[in-house]
């Protein structure tokens, strides 16, 4: 019974569907066309064979007129005779009638009443002629008033046209009925298929709105325009699903790693406030509580960046600067903080490699891979920044020594305020990371992590930019 209801419900949203109303009207226009066009095709033929009839009566017509004109109307009986026994005038009608329209000579037994005045051409019947047939035959006729006062009449027995016509017309209406139903029928089937997938893109975000996003839209495996669509948006379902999970988790992280520092510094409050003053550890107080403030928020301005990243199309400001140059500059920035750990950090590779990109990106986003390899690799290890192209692209690499990642973890690090248990005595907030996640997706870059036996290596993949001739630029 339901599977009626639906299929009943769906019959009548395709019939009130604007697709099949605009279908409608399309199919009126085309069987407009069509109409005009047969009709066309029709006046055309019936005129040709009806002219070539007109053709052959004229010739006969002028035949007999020379006859009278030459030997009077005794040669024009013996004409109008000869002409009936030729057996290549099948068909023909002759009449020469007296000036009361008595028949003198020919093969119809009486004038039509139809033929009125002088001369002229005429469709008319009569009654006589071929009285075996199942219908009255349609006869054409030229006549005309001879000069002694005699009525010459000269025609054709043109029932085959008017038959050749009923055919015609019955095929135009045939042929047009077929192409209304089938054009119908057409409609009906693409418009309902229209419908149904549009229909279960509805019922899909009705499920999505009620229940969550976990629904997806059903794909038919036809692998035509209703599936990509279909499959864009579940992709696009996805993307939002996982965004809505990072913006949880960013939430959850951001309420659990606030706590920590806000509660501290309640405490230290509430028990100064409880105290005598005493200035020395009112001074000591409050240090701690401005470095403590500090670090709540350099989170929030990680979070902002991150946001202004992922929200701003930066992408129309790219100009071509020289990654080599700016891999240099962070190397040299970070070479006094790699000498506090004992490490090495160095630069492999002095050839310019450019990139479409914002400067100011580029170099906070190599800053944060080189701070992390230095604070989370070997003490006294040795940390490497390599740059060069690669098949097009431009790559970038930050590699240490130090104990490495798990596989597991190599999609984990990028995410908001994730850090390993190892890392959680080391001053940060966990989202260096993530801003170069967010950086690679502005560049449409590639992030790939590989052991480096022993340590971990970053790679960072820029895709071709197509402005290497901009090399002379100022980067």
């Amino acid at each position: 019974m339901s599977a009626l209801l639906a299929k009943t419900s769906l019959l009548v949203k395709t019939l009130r569907s604007s697709t099949f109303r605009r279908a409608l009207v399309w199919i009126a226009i085309f069987g407009a066309v069509v109409l005009a066009l047969f009709g066309y095709v029709y006046r055309s033929t019936a005129s040709y064979v009806l002219s070539r009839s007109d053709q052959a009566i004229a010739a006969e017509h002028a035949v007999l007129e020379k006859a009278y004109r030459v030997a009077g109307r005794s040669r024009l009986v013996a004409a109008i005779e000869r002409s009936i026994a030729d057996e290549r005038f099948e068909g023909g009608i002759y009449l020469l009638a007296d000036p009361s329209l008595t028949p003198v000579a020919g093969n119809l037994k009486a004038w039509p009443a139809a033929l009125q005045g002088a001369q002229g051409w005429e469709n008319f019947s009569a009654r006589a002629w071929k009285p075996e047939a199942p219908d009255r035959p349609t006869l054409r006729a030229r006549f005309e008033t001879l000069p002694d006062g005699y009525h010459l009449l000269v025609g054709k027995d043109i029932s085959d046209l008017d038959a050749f016509a009923t055919k015609i017309n019955t095929a135009l209406a045939l042929v047009v009925s077929l192409i209304f139903v089938l054009a119908g029928a057409a409609s009906i089937s693409v418009t309902r298929r229209t419908v149904g997938r549009i229909e279960a893109i509805n019922s899909t975000s009705r499920d999505i709105m009620q229940s969550g996003l976990g629904k997806r839209i059903p794909l038919q495996g036809t692998q035509d325009e209703w599936d990509q669509l279909a499959e864009n948006l579940n992709l696009m379902l996805g993307r939002i699903e996982a965004l809505m999970g990072e913006v949880k988790q960013v939430t959850d992280n951001v309420a659990h790693d606030l706590r920590t520092p806000l509660t501290r510094m309640r405490a230290q409050l509430e028990k100064a406030c409880g105290k005598e003053r005493d200035s020395m550890s009112d001074q000591s107080l409050i240090e701690d509580t401005i470095a403590e403030l500090d670090g709540v928020l350099r989170t929030f301005t990680s979070l902002t960046r991150i946001s202004q990243i992922e929200a701003s199309d930066r992408s129309a400001q790219f100009r071509s600067v020289d990654l080599t140059r700016i891999a240099s500059e962070v190397v040299e920035l970070f070479d006094a903080s790699a000498e506090e750990r004992g490490s090495h950090l160095s630069l492999a590779g002095n050839q310019p490699v450019f990139v479409a990109s914002d400067r100011d990106l580029l170099f906070d986003t190599i800053a944060n891979l080189v701070d992390n390899a230095i604070k989370h690799g070997r003490e006294a290890g040795r940390v490497t920044v390599e740059v060069m192209p690669s098949d097009g692209e431009a790559v970038i690499s930050v590699s240490d020594d130090g104990p490495g990642l798990s596989i597991d973890e190599h999609a984990n690090v990028f995410k908001r305020f994730y850090r390993l248990e190892r890392s959680r005595s080391t001053p940060g907030s966990g989202l260096g990371l993530s801003v170069v996640a967010a950086v690679a997706r502005l560049h449409g870059a590639r992030i790939e992590m590989f052991d480096n036996r022993p340590g971990l290596k970053v790679e960072l993949r820029f895709p071709p930019t197509g402005c290497r001739h901009l090399q002379s630029e100022l980067c």
